[in-house]
């Protein structure tokens, strides 16, 4: 599933050298996975027997880095820490101080980090960039499934590191349950029924949504005049109700006739219709601007391009999402123009045949 070379696996003399060289610890469930075989041949695999000692030592520190500069430029201060200093430099000496004693991210593909904990496994892979850190798959095995064939388990991860576990339970930017992450985009009525449906197909296939996004659905149709009984029921929710959003959402989607009209499930693909229908949706977000292209790239990735048995009419975009989240590219900090790629690709894929050939 690894789509690259893999090597002889790394013997247990050569994990421990790599561990004492750059001093942390794999995880069991890490060593085993590495002793298994040393994927590589892609810069977004870390090479732990003949990759550069510089890059190695910068993939290890990223995630560090990552919270510090959040700290310098973007006002972060853990709850857990002292209060914070007034001084930007004395603010980010404690910080550092700080994270010396936080339990280290061990990469294991690109910006993926698995809990460096000796003789421990089970650990959840985390997605790491800055200080937006999401669950990527309940353990390694899942994480693997999740990354290279577009299906997890679809149980609810669990955080097991204190100090990461508060940015995937409530950090800032964290969506622990993964909805779209897209902006409000309709502006007639038809285009608001619209997003309903698409909502709806999502929740379909097993994907969640924060309340907040579907009360926003609910004001948007409110005003662009969509009548149903419940939809000013839903548009209305307070923050106290949010609870009651799901129940809501539910019975506008039956009002406006869009519950009998879902795709079936039936095809060996799991909901096969209701998946290219969601691509074509999120390929338009991101043409127009409501969905972050690199988001956007991973959400085709996993939800339709892996569980539609990875159809080749996709690839392209695909493989300018893997260019997008290319370590290296991360690293220097150019990536703007890769994310003007998934935007064209998308946008040639909306110009042809739906859905697409191949």
């Amino acid at each position: 599933m690894l789509r690259t070379e893999i090597g002889p696996g790394l013997t247990e003399r050569e994990l421990d050298a790599v561990e004492t060289r750059f001093g942390f610890t794999f995880s069991a469930d890490h060593r085993v996975f590495l002793s298994a075989g040393l994927p590589h041949g892609s810069s977004r695999w870390p090479d732990w027997r003949d990759g550069d000692p510089e890059d190695l030592a910068g993939r290890l520190a990223w995630p560090v880095k990552g919270v510090l500069f959040d700290v310098e430029h973007n006002g972060f201060w853990h709850p857990a820490w002292p209060s914070r200093p007034a001084e930007t430099s004395e603010a980010l000496r404690v910080a550092r101080t700080e994270l010396e004693r936080v339990p280290r991210l061990v990469p294991v593909y690109g910006h993926r980090y698995l809990p460096g904990t000796a003789g421990e496994h089970g650990h959840p892979v985390l997605s790491v960039y800055q200080t937006d850190i999401i669950l990527y798959g309940n353990d390694l095995a899942d994480y693997i499934h999740h990354e290279f064939a577009g299906r997890s388990s679809g149980l609810l991860a669990r955080t097991t590191v204190d100090f990461w576990s508060y940015f995937v339970e409530g950090g800032p930017g964290i969506d622990v349950s993964l909805p779209t992450p897209f902006t409000p985009y309709a502006t007639t009525a038809q285009e608001a029924v619209d997003c309903f449906r698409m909502l709806a197909l999502e929740r379909l296939i097993g994907r969640r949504h924060h309340p907040e996004q579907l009360i926003e659905a609910g004001l948007t149709a409110l005003v662009l005049d969509v009548e149903t009984e419940s939809l000013p029921l839903l548009a209305g929710l307070s923050r106290s109700e949010h609870a009651q959003a799901d129940a809501f959402f539910g019975q506008v989607l039956d009002e406006l006739g869009l519950l009998q009209d879902l795709p079936a499930d039936t095809t060996d693909l799991p909901w096969e219709a209701a998946r290219w229908e969601l691509v074509r949706w999120w390929l338009r977000l991101i043409v127009n601007g409501s969905l972050d292209p690199g988001a956007g790239g991973d959400l085709i990735t996993y939800e339709g391009w892996g569980a539609l048995a990875r159809p080749q009419s996709l690839r392209p975009l695909v493989d300018k999402t893997d260019a997008y989240n290319d370590w290296a590219a991360i690293q220097r900090g150019d990536r703007e123009p890769l994310a003007e790629e998934i935007t064209e690709e998308a946008g040639r894929l909306l110009a042809g045949p739906w859905p697409p050939l191949g």
